[in-house]
């Protein structure tokens, strides 16, 4: 009797509430909703009903703290006593002993450079300190020409190119080199530092393939980095090498069924060695394995070739066979910013995804008309790049192989002689990279001290997370030009040459004599003082401003 009464009890009880649930606004829909989804599957009602608890359960719950509970609020007084007893740790490192000598020791320049500067000492000095290869900057047409611009568009854009930031000179400036290069199209941005280093994320992407030159420079490199593709390296200038890279590379992406972009990135003319690349066997890879070459030509445009045009011109390559070539409208340019010439599609894909060009300030209009200027010179007056290389000619033969001390790695054609200390003198003394530093740094103070101001050009240091510095080799470098007389070239060609002599020669007896005093025998090189300088050790003694003409 008693689990009858139950038994109907419960059966009331489920009646009333199926009585009041269908009272309820919408009961019918959600009746229908179960009866439709249950389909014989219980498991799925189930799981569904979960849901719904665990959703009135959260909706019903109440709201806590994110804070932890055993937080302690400090007095005033405790606060102000924690920020007193804080140190905060230097934004940079202090300067080094060795870097503060070379700070002492640097010449300013007063008022405009060119041939001849005046320095913060009162003296005239003969300028090899500046990439003025060809002295426009002293060109009166081209002044004339750029104070126009000025008083037309004013100082700067000041708006970001595809907007109110692009003027006309802007698009002259890029028609202009293109049809110098010979190339479909062209895309001018406003920092030569940041085009290439935002050309090669533009194109390359995480699971691309990139073949890069162990010796490119700092901003490819940080190109490189920001992609995060995958980096392949070969060995400076080893064809040989680059091939069975690029041979691994396809074989690898053949196994794994894989389709993805492939680059080469090199230097048309190396900054760090001063050699060229061999384009033609270049272009020859590229085809053979499909890969796209971006070629860096910031020091090789308006440098190389009989008109300037770059290692295209010089090594007689077709340049529409380069997917990209970059340059630099600085330097012998007298400008500023950069470029990256190439097909059209190219070029337009730049204009939206080049974060160097679509976040930035358009160049200043001043310096793309500046940029036309010196483009239709070189292309007009190729005797200005003929005399150039006589020049070259004339001092290669003053210091290499003239010289047991140092040797040239530049390339024949090449304004910025690189010349290196021989592996012979480096291994007889036992010289090590701060050595050869401290020893050229001394070749510079002394060739000042003679009246020509040289400096030395440290390159930046590599990209992190990228490979490790490949070698230290420091360099000396002169740039060669062409509007010097006579007289000057004849004093300051062997000036620059005793420079380098002197000092060698004075570390040589040095070395020899501390050997005697420490028994350390015959052809040990003293101990210098400790130099703590870690930017890459090459160093450059730079003749941008003189020319010297051969005698």
């Amino acid at each position: 009797m008693e689990l009858e009464a139950l038994h109907a009890r419960l059966h009331d009880a489920l009646r009333q509430a199926s009585s009041l649930f269908q009272k309820v606004p919408g009961s019918a829909v959600l009746v229908r909703y179960v009866q439709s989804s249950y389909q014989n599957d219980p498991v799925r009602s189930a799981i569904e009903l979960v849901l719904l608890l665990f959703f009135i359960r959260y909706l019903l719950s109440p709201s806590y703290s994110t804070q932890k509970q055993n937080y302690v609020k400090l007095r005033e007084d405790e606060v102000d006593e924690l920020i007193d007893e804080w140190v905060p740790e230097p934004l940079v490192a202090d300067q080094t002993a060795f870097e503060e000598l070379q700070g002492e020791r640097l010449p300013i320049i007063v008022g405009p450079t060119g041939p001849k500067v005046k320095l913060t000492t009162g003296r005239t000095v003969t300028n090899l300190a500046s990439y003025n290869f060809y002295n426009f900057n002293a060109n009166e047409q081209i002044k004339e020409k750029a104070i126009q611009t000025l008083r037309t568009y004013g100082v700067g854009p000041c708006g970001p190119p595809q907007f109110y930031g692009t003027q006309d000179v802007h698009v002259k400036a890029e028609a202009d080199i293109a049809n110098y290069l010979g190339t479909e199209s062209c895309i001018v941005y406003a920092q030569s530092f940041s085009t290439v280093s935002s050309v090669i994320p533009a194109f390359c992407k995480r699971g691309d393939v990139i073949v890069a030159d162990k010796a490119v420079n700092y901003s490819i490199r940080k190109g490189l980095q920001v992609s995060r593709s995958n980096i392949k390296w070969f060995d400076h200038g080893d064809m040989d090498h680059l091939e069975r890279v690029m041979q691994a590379v396809a074989r690898e992406q053949a196994k794994a069924k894989r389709l993805t972009r492939r680059f080469i990135v090199t230097e048309g003319l190396f900054e760090t060695i001063g050699d060229c690349t061999d384009l033609p066997r270049l272009i020859e890879l590229k085809e053979r394995y499909k890969f796209r070459i971006i070629l860096d030509e910031t020091w090789s445009f308006g440098v190389l070739g009989r008109t300037g045009r770059g290692l295209t011109e010089a090594q007689n390559v077709d340049p529409q066979q380069v997917d990209m070539i970059i340059g630099s409208l600085s330097g012998p340019l007298c400008a500023g910013g950069g470029f990256c010439a190439g097909a059209k599609d190219v070029v337009e894909h730049q204009r939206i995804t080049s974060s160097a060009y679509t976040y930035s300030a358009a160049l200043p209009a001043m310096l793309a008309m500046t940029a036309s200027e010196t483009v239709h010179l070189l292309q007009s007056n190729p005797d200005i790049l003929a005399q150039s290389r006589e020049n070259i000619k004339a001092m290669k033969a003053q210091l290499d192989p003239r010289s047991d001390w140092v040797v040239c790695t530049s390339a024949p054609e090449n304004p910025m002689i690189l010349l290196v200390l021989k592996p012979d003198v480096i291994r007889a003394r036992r010289l090590t990279v701060d050595d050869q530093e401290r020893i050229l740094m001394e070749c510079a103070d002394e060739s000042l001290a003679n009246g020509v101001m040289i400096s030395r050009l440290r390159t930046r240091p590599y990209a992190h997370a990228i490979a490790a510095k490949d070698g230290s080799w420091p360099v000396i470098n002169w740039h060669e030009e062409d509007f010097l007389l006579t007289s000057d070239i004849l004093l300051r060609r062997p000036l620059c040459r005793s420079s380098v002599l002197v000092e060698c020669k004075s570390h040589a007896a040095a070395a020899h004599c501390d050997a005697g005093a420490d028994k350390k025998g015959p052809g040990t090189m003293r101990s210098l003082p400790p130099c703590p300088h870690r930017i890459s050790p090459c160093t450059y003694l730079w003749n941008r401003e003189e020319g010297l003409s051969k005698t």
